[in-house]
């Protein structure tokens, strides 16, 4: 197996492991963006709504939506008690919180310096 392979398999088992924390730790998610193609990632970069270079084009990454009372949080901060979580839970293990650009509703794993 490839590197590539086997981050993806171990991503999806960590993550998996982390939305059953949250809920277990009273937090209500739904389900975000995993997979971007790499056309609908320049796209989106093109609009300036996220990177052509995106890890999520590796499946490395999910986006979580995040409700606390029923409301949707859209303020990364919201997310900090998980993105402090989530890099806890594995060295490759990132969190959008802490980009130059808050994004607190990603969560991935780096690959080759994308994070």
């Amino acid at each position: 197996m490839d590197m590539l392979h086997i981050k993806q398999v171990l991503f999806v088992k960590i993550f998996a492991q982390f939305v059953l924390w949250c809920y277990d730790n009273g937090y209500e998610l739904t389900d975000g963006e995993a997979y971007r193609t790499p056309e609908q990632a320049a796209l989106n970069a093109q609009s300036g709504k996220g990177i052509s270079n995106t890890i999520h084009t590796k499946r490395l990454a999910r986006d979580i939506n995040l409700f606390i009372a029923g409301v949707y949080q859209l303020d990364s901060e919201a997310y900090r008690p998980l993105g402090d979580k989530w890099k806890t839970m594995h060295e490759l293990a990132r969190w959008g919180g802490d980009f130059s650009r808050p994004d607190g509703n990603h969560f991935s794993f780096e690959h080759e310096g994308v994070r």
